[in-house]
């Protein structure tokens, strides 16, 4: 096993799969059923969803490039007393579309924990090389060009909130041409405190909206605006809003959550929602020291 993998506490994470795919089946048990035709079918596979599930998210932290050196020759020759009932790789690729919304579910109760700090900021997903984007047809109507400080991409944008701790909050996928801003509403309606973004989340109209439900928008100012009072520990914190530029690294070069092999929609969501869910349990984040210590007369409001 490789030294990421080691990392990750693989039993940790199929205990946490494994009880939240069975609390979600006592709850479907519940909801009424469609009938079943006559002489209808219902094939069912030998591995439960719970395992598939802790396979793809072991995928994103095991260093493996591709998800079939992954699953041949890890999974299969060393885990097979721990999932006794593995299928094919051909057929484990078949049931991973079939964990999509469990997953989805899952990385929704994956979230940490609002702090009163929150840094906002968004990341392309490209699909493609750019010389291929004319050719490409795995996502044909679903991906579009966009341009950020870097350059030209093609594909998606991947809209991230964490707090100070380094812990996701909220995340959006959405084509590359959206507007930063356009998802901003939607992502931060459980969210209190401040939020910090870089210049490109800059709207009177955003701020205005957002803090009259409790929620101060902090952003750089572009060269052309008028100078404007910030507070010292807002400034501070701009400074420190790369953090999330180290998510980002980490998401992409340590879970792998970007790259130009997908076949399939549905298992380029899966291999992203399990990248996402694979990043919340390494144990060291990107975070920020900004808590005092051994200053227990130093009122935590100051901060």
């Amino acid at each position: 096993m490789s030294t990421i993998v080691s990392r990750l506490d693989v039993t940790q994470i199929f205990c946490d799969v494994d009880d939240f795919c069975s609390r979600w089946e006592q709850c479907w048990q519940q909801v009424p059923q469609l009938p079943s035709m006559t002489g209808e079918r219902r094939s069912k596979s030998r591995m439960h969803l719970s395992e598939v599930i802790t396979i793809v998210i072991a995928f994103h932290g095991s260093g493996y490039r591709t998800f079939k050196e992954f699953y041949t020759l890890q999974v299969v020759p060393g885990w097979k007393k721990a999932f006794p009932n593995l299928v094919s790789y051909t057929r484990f690729v078949e049931l991973m579309p079939w964990c999509l919304m469990l997953l989805c579910c899952f990385l929704h109760t994956r979230t940490g924990e609002i702090t009163g700090i929150s840094f906002i900021d968004s990341t392309p997903i490209e699909v493609c090389h750019q010389c291929r984007a004319h050719a490409h047809k795995v996502f044909k109507g679903l991906v579009k060009w966009g341009k950020n400080s870097v350059g030209w991409h093609f594909g998606f944008k991947l809209h991230l909130i964490i707090n100070d701790c380094g812990e996701l909050l909220a995340f959006q996928l959405t084509p590359a041409n959206v507007d930063d801003r356009e998802p901003v509403p939607d992502m931060t309606k459980d969210l209190i405190g401040k939020l910090f973004g870089d210049r490109g989340y800059i709207s009177q109209r955003l701020f205005e909206e957002l803090y009259a439900r409790g929620l101060q928008f902090v952003t750089k100012s572009k060269k052309n605006m008028k100078n404007r009072l910030v507070k010292l520990i807002d400034q501070i914190l701009l400074r420190k809003r790369a953090v999330i530029e180290s998510v980002h690294d980490h998401l992409k070069n340590l879970c792998q959550i970007e790259h130009s092999r997908h076949r399939s929609v549905f298992n380029f969501l899966v291999n992203l929602m399990a990248g996402l869910a694979a990043y919340t349990y390494l144990p060291q984040k990107p975070s920020l020291d900004i808590y005092p210590k051994n200053l227990p007369a130093l009122p935590p409001a100051v901060f």
